[in-house]
């Protein structure tokens, strides 16, 4: 009778492992560090315990540059991750790499479970979708350039801190007095090339490039050096020689000069704001993005900046099931609010929004519907977003020509002209490498 047991129980403990050991495993390579890469690991843990079908593994790859080129070389090499998040400027690349994405719409409706872009919010949507309405990528992080500001730096200075600048005039009046109350640094930016380019075009409904700014299609070229952003390069390169602008650096490098609370002023992404809280050691605003309040239609709408989620061909179909699943969990309306709410980055929901909004999280946390604020609008053909080949490079060349223009090297003239000149070599090489 023991043996029988003891076989009984054998077999049990083998059925445990066998059923432990059918979970599919889903890798999901992601670029989120500090306070977000905390929830992102939050977030997939949740997942793995809520079901035993699946066990996605969240694996850090470095800065969105890096663990995009790692996932297209990982691809080439027969390696590639099951998910990889793209920043929105790999869009159109990703976009174009034929026989490499499996578009996550297509993906659903064959695992049955279909994602609707129905479900999100239509500027985030209409980005990651395709010429015919349909999803080629997860909405995620979803974020836009916003502004923030040390209220402690404020009074300091003599000034209210309830009343934020609005205009570029004003912060260029505010930068002299937090610097002359003995700040290191009155203004600064991130990501100079998404802030001070694409997004203050559609900010001012000003074309950043030709064709809808890419939408329209492969044939679209920069128009940086128009008289609006040559005023605007020009205005910022005045403040840099004032002191009253300071720039540190590319991508999130300049983050620091604002937790740090050396600079009173900053604007950046809209997803920063957990990494604020996290390490600010002081009282923040958050408001909308100055604008020239003598152009027309100004503002208008900012635009997405973040990431998505994009899936590799090649994957098993019980792969693209699983991934499914696991986006469905990300959009559901608790886990969109509670992202929203936790990092800063847009609700991508219709009902995420929703749900923040009956909370009453906006009205406890004043300025943390900017973002979704400056989002909310019809958006025209300057600004909808940027689709363009080889962005991420392109960024870089204007990142470069920036840096020299606020050093004083080159003139604003001369720098915009060169961003021109080189990002559009960049743009007809990729319309002919895509045709």
């Amino acid at each position: 009778m023991r043996t029988k047991l003891f076989a009984l129980s054998l077999a049990g403990v083998i059925a445990g492992l066998g059923t432990a050991n059918a979970a599919t495993d889903i890798n999901f390579w992601h670029s989120m560090e500090g306070a977000l890469g905390d929830r992102v690991n939050s977030l997939v843990g949740e997942f793995n315990k809520s079901q035993s079908d699946y066990v996605v593994h969240a694996i850090y790859k470095g800065t969105y540059g890096e663990s995009m080129n790692a996932g297209i070389a990982a691809f080439r090499s027969g390696n590639a991750p099951d998910i990889l998040q793209v920043f929105e400027v790999g869009t159109a690349t990703m976009m174009y790499a034929k026989g490499a994405i499996q578009p996550i719409q297509e993906m659903s409706e064959k695992a049955g479970d279909p994602i609707d872009p129905a479900d999100f919010l239509g500027a985030v949507a209409s980005y990651y979708s395709s010429p015919d309405g349909k999803l080629v990528s997860m909405p995620f992080n979803s974020s836009t350039p916003v502004f923030y500001y040390n209220k402690d730096a404020f009074k300091k200075a003599g000034l209210d801190p309830e009343k934020p600048p609005k205009t570029w005039e004003e912060v260029a009046e505010v930068g002299k007095k937090v610097r002359a109350a003995g700040l290191e640094c009155g203004y600064t930016t991130s990501w100079p090339s998404w802030i001070q380019l694409e997004t203050f075009g559609a900010w001012h409904n000003t074309p950043y490039a030709s064709k809808d700014n890419g939408f329209g299609g492969l044939d679209a070229r920069l128009e940086v050096s128009q008289p609006l952003f040559l005023r605007h390069m020009t205005f910022l390169a005045k403040m840099a020689k004032e002191g009253t602008f300071t720039y540190g650096g590319r991508g999130d490098a300049p983050n620091s000069l604002f937790t740090g609370g050396k600079c009173a002023m900053f604007t950046g992404s809209s997803g920063n704001r957990a990494n604020i809280i996290k390490t600010g050691n002081f009282a923040f605003g958050t408001s909308t993005l100055p604008y020239y309040s003598d152009v027309k239609g100004a503002p208008q709408n900012s635009i997405i900046g973040g990431a998505s989620l994009w899936v590799f061909t090649k994957k098993s179909p019980e792969v693209y099931k699983g991934v499914t699943k696991f986006f469905k969990f990300l959009s559901s309306p608790e886990k969109a609010a509670e992202w929203h709410q936790g990092t800063g980055y847009v609700p991508v929901t219709k009902a995420g929004y929703d749900l923040t909004q009956k909370s009453g999280f906006y009205d406890k946390n004043p300025g943390s519907d900017v973002a979704v604020k400056q989002l909310d609008a019809t958006t025209t053909e300057n600004s909808r977003g940027v689709r363009l080949g080889y962005l991420p490079q392109i960024r870089d060349i204007e990142d470069g020509e920036m840096e020299k223009i606020f050093s004083g090297s080159v003139t604003p003239e001369a720098g915009l002209a060169n961003m021109v000149k080189r990002g559009n070599e960049l743009l007809e090489r990729f319309e002919k490498s895509v045709k």
